[in-house]
């Protein structure tokens, strides 16, 4: 049984952790295979540039590139993910097997297992890991990866059979699933302190990529943004290496995008566009005219609404998602029920959750 939800309060954040450990291999109960569910990368400085060193992996010998070295180093932990790949019941949260030091004390585990990618706070370490959901969201610097976003295979429906509904379909499913699964890769590739503005800006690109790495937005949709002319927005993601600034003089604006882990966050181009236009209409909790903290607030709660009345995420990973501390969070929840978005919202303190409640909508006639 759910404890009862708390009464209003603020939200209080977690002390970060920087510990790093060397990867422990895990074995499976009654098999005599270790497997390895733990990879970390480190970028080490060299001459001519970085080099990737992998604790299950002899380093390249070419230096990488500043720029592209973030991207070559989440890309290295995708492909371990996929090689040591397991079945979700066989896997289990190693955060517990290592005596849980990654993070402050909290209930224990619970959830289901998620990888979990986790970098110091330097950006040069980066460790990808099975992880229960509790362990995820008390630890700092933390995200969790969706399975799409590792590149693992799925089976596709023979040509000419229509694939069966699922009895849960709704509308803007999938393209919900999509956005939220974006918003938790740009939670990791961004610094926390990239401002709401840019993410919404990031997450336009992410969804609108080719497979080439090449983004054209029509000057139509950054004026329905009301992002038309911030070039401080474009700097922002240009600085922290994530695309290179565009050419502000041509129609539509085109970029390229540096970050090779964007690719893989949808099956197709046309998938993903759906899912950016969703991102821009996220009923009903479009807020079109509202400030950008606002917007991308409103659009990550619209990505964890349930098909059910009650919705719930926790506060860590809406405050991460967002870019905002859990006070700051607490704040714009209370201007969204201030501006009638939201008909309220609580946190609950046993399980650190939010859940919010959306207006009552008139029946027709009256």
């Amino acid at each position: 049984m759910r404890p009862s939800p708390a009464s209003w309060r603020r939200g209080t954040g977690h002390r970060s952790t920087d510990s790093w450990e060397d990867d422990q291999p895990m074995r499976l109960a009654g098999a005599h295979t270790a497997v390895r569910r733990i990879w970390t990368v480190e970028l080490r400085p060299r001459a001519g540039g970085l080099t990737l060193a992998c604790l299950s992996c002899a380093p390249p010998a070419a230096p990488l590139e500043a720029a592209s070295a973030r991207s070559a180093a989440l890309t290295h932990l995708a492909r371990h993910a996929r090689t040591d790949a397991l079945p979700t019941y066989l896997r289990s949260c190693q955060c517990r097997t290592q005596g849980c030091w990654w993070h402050p004390r909290h209930r224990g585990c619970a959830g289901p297992v998620l990888l979990a990618l986790t970098r110091d706070r330097s950006g040069r370490t980066w460790r990808l890991a099975d992880t229960c959901a509790a362990c995820a969201a008390a630890t700092s610097h933390t995200a969790a990866v969706p399975d799409t976003l590792i590149g693992s295979s799925r089976p596709h429906p023979s040509p000419g059979r229509p694939a069966p509904a699922h009895p849960g379909f709704r509308p803007g499913l999938k393209e919900q699933v999509r956005v939220r699964e974006t918003l938790t890769y740009l939670a990791a590739a961004l610094p926390r302190f990239t401002s709401p503005a840019a993410r919404l800006l990031a997450l336009q690109c992410a969804l609108r990529t080719d497979t080439r790495a090449r983004v054209r937005l029509p000057v139509g949709l950054l004026r329905g943004m009301r992002l038309r002319g911030h070039r401080e927005l474009w700097q922002e993601l240009a600085h922290v290496g994530w695309l290179e600034p565009p050419d502000f003089k041509s129609a539509p604006v085109q970029l390229r995008l540096l970050d090779a882990a964007a690719l893989d966050q949808a099956p197709t181009r046309r998938a993903r566009r759906r899912a950016a236009h969703w991102a821009l209409h996220p009923a009903p909790l479009a807020l079109p005219a509202a400030p950008p903290a606002l917007r991308l607030t409103a659009l990550v709660l619209a990505a964890h609404a349930s098909a059910h009345a009650e919705h719930r995420v926790e506060m860590d990973i809406l405050a991460r998602l967002c870019g905002h501390s859990p006070q700051q969070t607490t704040e714009l929840l209370d201007r969204l029920v201030a501006s009638q978005t939201l008909a309220g919202w609580q946190h609950d303190r046993e399980t650190d959750e939010i859940s919010w409640q959306l207006p009552t909508l008139p029946r027709p006639g009256h």
